[in-house]
């Protein structure tokens, strides 16, 4: 048994707009399973298929400003490369972030409702990724992280130490899924949460107590009756297992 990562989740105020920010972003298109989602994904691309994780983008009333324990890393190929697409972030309405960065060679931005990115310069390790190098999850515990994440999802282990741990799809394709040691994490309700799906086949709510088992805890964000599931890992990150497909 085991889930894949297929989304990262978005909450905004105008789905519509900040999907079209994030397809303009990422060269991807976009489309909407219902009013107040977007969804955005390569063009052409038949989900679930781990060479993307994808973006949906859900519209919600009032989303909080807090400070975002998940965010993107985008890949640059260039140096060149990486000032074109800073440039043009910034004429979709991208704004420059202070997280207390310094002096880095990866620029910061916002999103036009306030979430965190890195443009990362030309990287080795990011080179055959897509545009989304890295899913990034600042937490207390990297090793934690990386043992529980490990046994929920189907993804290999890359590093682990201290600060840093990495995971990746087996099938060594699309973007790493990282875990950074950052004391005082905020424990807040995210805007930005992971969407795990079960391969076809395999049951839902078995999925759900074995990673009961591992740590996860059930939460309510204010989902309702849905047909996803709702847990929190050990540092209390939401995330969604949604229905097999």
């Amino acid at each position: 048994m085991a889930l894949r990562l297929v989304q990262v989740n978005f909450k905004a105020r105008d789905d519509s707009a900040l999907g079209r920010f994030w397809a303009e972003a990422l060269g991807w298109g976009v489309s909407s399973e219902g009013p107040g989602v977007t969804n955005v994904e390569p063009v052409g691309f038949v989900w679930p298929d781990p060479v993307a994780v994808c973006v949906d983008v859900v519209a919600v009333p009032d989303p909080e400003t807090v400070k975002y324990r998940v965010h993107l890393d985008l890949a640059t190929t260039s140096a060149a490369h990486q000032a074109e697409l800073v440039a043009r972030l910034m004429e979709l309405g991208a704004t420059p972030a202070d997280v207390g960065q310094g002096d880095v060679p990866w620029t910061v931005l916002a999103d036009p409702e306030g979430n965190v990115f890195c443009v990362l310069e030309p990287r080795e390790n990011y080179r055959d990724t897509g545009p989304i190098a890295a899913v990034v999850v600042d937490c207390a515990d990297p090793r934690a992280m990386a043992r529980f994440w490990g046994e929920a999802m189907d993804w290999s282990l890359h590093e682990v130490t201290d600060d840093h741990a990495v995971l990746r799809s087996a099938k060594g394709v699309g973007p790493y899924l990282e875990f950074l040691r950052r004391p005082g994490t905020p424990t807040v309700w995210n805007r930005v949460h992971l969407d795990l799906l079960p391969y076809p086949g395999d049951d839902q709510a078995a999925e759900v107590a074995r990673l009961r088992a591992l740590g996860a805890t059930d939460i309510d964000v204010g989902q309702g009756d849905v047909p996803w599931t709702v847990l929190a890992d050990p540092e209390g990150n939401e995330f969604c297992v949604l229905t097999p497909r």
